[in-house]
């Protein structure tokens, strides 16, 4: 073998590298395999348990889901789950929780059902918890006061299920993903830490040479960049992907000091809002106290509690009028104008948690600002894709193929969910292209049945 040249290079090693790397390791009979990591270790970025909601999303109570994408999203958060069960992962990375989708008003009431009528058949254990029945499972979302002797004047109403796994330390998996791929398969393989690559040259051999930082180039014939905002600049320096920016969103979260929420309990979203509706989440890092989040913050930064990777995002943003265009749209909208607003101030020390408790007592009413702190180190950044062409925000994942042997992923919410749907993906374009053979049988029973 060549020195340092591989049948597949895969460039980032959180949840979506490291999903490829063990797809590829156990179903095809790929020959040489390469993980390269900027980092001393697997998911240190977003995929660490810290810096998400450690949510399996599944789309039932998700209400800017689809039933189109719900659908989609349900098969590929059933493959996690049967990761996880395959390696007896229940309950040492992977946890169940009640969950629900609360509709609070009339309005959110109205919504919550006609959702259920609209979901029941794709997700059949759903149920529709009114008053007396939150009384007995989430009893802080009914009550004004902490000793429970106030109900809340508005009506409310919920959609959910404390029977299905709800809850991923990502980061761990990532961890048990590499030390699976590394046990089933014979080809040679290397992962390579500490070792940022900073350009890919396509060479006249239809091979890909990477530069790295650290002085080190590697050769592969086929390469899939999942580095999250990183892998569209790496596109940008080959020149794909320039009718793209990215616009990194920082969230972050507020933990309770003691225990208040028994599961997950989410917001129905304003779907003028494209970000994340505020949720509550008992925190499997901090002995399941309930971690409430995220704000929205945009960071000019493609990594958080990082250094540096300011240029990187200025680079990456890939500023004209059209990414003008995109934000003046976005900011006329008085809805998202007072989003964007109010989030910042939630990063103000001083202010930040009487105001961030303001939003978070739709969710528990007596929540008060002694009740919570700031969670320092918490909270990570997502890439959100601009769309110049179409002069809009990207929602979901966004994917370069220029069909020459290289792949770069920007994969925002739910990426960690998507990881194994997204890898098989690129499982497929990657067996086409290097002619390889591939086990689908064995991949479909082991993932989705």
């Amino acid at each position: 073998m060549k020195k340092n040249h591989y049948d597949v290079l895969i460039i980032g090693g959180g949840i979506s590298g490291t999903a490829l790397f063990y797809e590829l390791a156990k179903y095809t009979d790929v020959k040489s395999l390469c993980l390269l990591e900027k980092y001393e270790a697997l998911a240190t970025l977003n995929s660490k348990a810290s810096s998400n909601s450690q949510t399996l999303h599944i789309g039932d109570i998700e209400t800017n889901y689809t039933l189109e994408k719900a659908t989609i999203t349900k098969r590929t958060a059933k493959m996690v789950e049967n990761f996880c069960l395959q390696y007896d992962l229940q309950d040492k990375i992977m946890f169940k929780h009640q969950k629900m989708a609360l509709g609070v008003g009339k309005k959110e009431v109205h919504f919550i059902e006609n959702r259920y009528e609209e979901f029941k058949e794709l997700f059949p254990y759903l149920e529709l918890w009114d008053v007396e029945k939150l009384k007995s499972i989430e009893p802080k979302v009914v009550y004004l006061d902490k000793k429970q002797s106030k109900i809340r004047p508005e009506p409310i109403i919920a959609i959910g299920t404390n029977t299905q796994y709800t809850t991923i330390d990502y980061g761990a998996m990532a961890e048990a993903l590499v030390k699976e791929a590394l046990k089933a398969t014979e080809a040679d393989t290397d992962i390579f830490y500490n070792t940022e690559v900073i350009d890919i040259i396509k060479k006249e051999d239809k091979i890909f040479e990477l530069v790295c930082k650290n002085n080190e180039r590697y050769t592969a014939d086929f390469v899939v960049v999942n580095a999250g905002a990183h892998s569209l600049f790496l596109a940008h320096r080959m020149g794909y992907g320039k009718h793209m920016g990215c616009l990194p969103m920082a969230g972050s979260f507020y933990m309770t000091q003691g225990h208040f929420l028994n599961g997950k309990v989410y917001m129905v979203q304003n779907n003028k809002l494209p970000f994340a509706a505020l949720h509550g989440d008992p925190d499997i890092l901090a002995n399941n106290k309930t971690r409430f989040g995220p704000t929205a913050l945009m960071l000019p930064k493609l990594e958080r509690y990082k250094k540096g990777t300011y240029l990187d995002f200025f680079k990456t943003l890939n500023f004209d009028l059209h990414i003008v265009k995109i934000f003046w749209d976005l900011l006329k909208d008085s809805d998202i104008r007072n989003y964007i607003f109010r989030n910042f101030l939630f990063e103000v020390p001083f202010i930040n948690k009487g105001l961030f408790v303001q939003d978070a007592q739709k969710i528990v009413p007596s929540l008060c600002a002694d009740d919570i702190e700031y969670a320092k180190g918490f909270g990570g950044v997502r890439p959100q894709v601009l769309d110049k062409e179409k002069e809009k925000l990207m929602l979901g994942e966004a994917s370069i193929n220029p069909g020459n042997g290289i792949i770069f992923n920007m994969t925002p919410s739910p990426g960690a969910t998507s990881c194994l749907g997204n890898a098989e993906r690129d499982l497929k374009i990657i067996v086409e292209f290097l002619s390889l053979s591939y086990d689908e049988t064995q991949f479909l029973k082991d993932l989705t049945e």
